[in-house]
């Protein structure tokens, strides 16, 4: 698992830092993948939504989800990875 945002490095860092995250996150400061993935409808884009996509253990998108809930997406997606 891996989290993806349009922050700087030192941003970044802060945030998993001061949340204690178990995974990275990875800088996309250009937007290329929040527009490959519909994160955002380009390059300016201010902020991304919200999304999840899961790709499975052959690089394929197995998922995506296009409205993410904090407070219930971590169990639905789990949920949902037992089935893949």
């Amino acid at each position: 698992m891996l989290g993806v945002s349009f922050d700087s490095a030192a941003e970044n860092r802060a945030f998993k830092d001061k949340y204690d995250f178990p995974f990275p996150l990875l800088c996309d400061t250009e937007r290329m993948l929040g527009v490959a993935y519909g994160a955002c409808d380009g390059p300016t884009a201010a902020h991304a939504k919200r999304i999840t996509v899961v790709i499975d253990p052959q690089g394929m998108i197995a998922r995506v989800y296009d409205k993410v809930d904090a407070r219930t997406h971590p169990q639905t997606v789990l949920d949902d990875l037992s089935a893949i």
